[in-house]
């Protein structure tokens, strides 16, 4: 079971998410928040409530495994939320909702550390699969989307000199496949184009998380661009 936690300052967009998730045989909401404050001393409470946490100290207790975060709340937005959530309660998921194909503010709250970004108009199956998989871990969210997105703010954005050391620990192979997470293709598409299993880009994916020491493959795109690796489209 996927325990979701709604975050999002409209009554509205909370009870329509809400309903599509209760549809789901897989999937609980577990908590609704109206705005960032709300959704950290949430998390706090059920960490207290659950001090056995797997993930060591300060991880969240695994009733929460992902939120689904609007971007733009009063007293403490989506951006600064994610922050907290990634530093205090390393083991949820966080999927950013906007509604704006490219808002500087989702861009901002990847960087923090959310595992994805949807608009909030997508429709209700792509909503489903993203909750799913940024749970998985294993596949960027509307990889197009995220991409323009890297692509128009990551602009005069430098990465720390001790991750761009990081990537020169890489493989040639294991950057070949870093490359091809930044330009969107799934695992299983990597599979095809390099010619191997997706279990075998499965175990690069987790050596790259690995060495580079970033979240997820979300990172993994917004470093590609912010080294060079991968250049912004003109």
């Amino acid at each position: 079971m996927i325990r979701v936690m709604i975050v999002d300052d409209q009554a509205l967009v909370r009870a329509g998410f809400a309903m599509l998730v209760r549809s789901q045989p897989d999937l609980a909401v577990v908590a609704e928040c109206v705005d960032g404050v709300d959704c950290i001393e949430t998390l706090d409470r059920l960490e207290a409530a659950h001090p056995g946490a797997p993930g060591g100290e300060g991880a969240v207790a695994p009733e929460v495994d992902v939120i689904l975060m609007d971007v733009r709340m009063p007293r403490l937005d989506g951006i600064e939320a994610t922050k907290q959530v990634v530093a205090r309660h390393c083991s949820t998921k966080v999927l950013v909702l906007t509604t704006f194909d490219l808002d500087e503010y989702a861009f901002t709250a990847l960087r923090a550390g959310a595992s994805g970004f949807l608009l909030k108009d997508a429709p209700p199956e792509d909503l489903l699969a993203a909750i799913r998989t940024v749970h998985a871990g294993d596949a960027v969210i509307a990889p197009s989307t995220t991409k323009r997105l890297v692509e128009t703010y990551v602009r005069g954005v430098a990465a720390p000199q001790a991750l761009i050391d990081r990537t020169a620990t890489l493989t040639d192979r294991e950057r070949e496949v870093w490359l091809a997470i930044a330009q969107g293709l799934t695992n299983s598409e990597i599979a095809e184009a390099l010619f191997v299993s997706e279990t075998t880009v499965k175990t690069h994916v987790g050596h790259i998380l690995a060495k580079t020491g970033v979240r997820d493959r979300v990172a993994l795109v917004v470093l590609a661009y912010q080294t060079g690796a991968i250049s912004p489209a003109p």
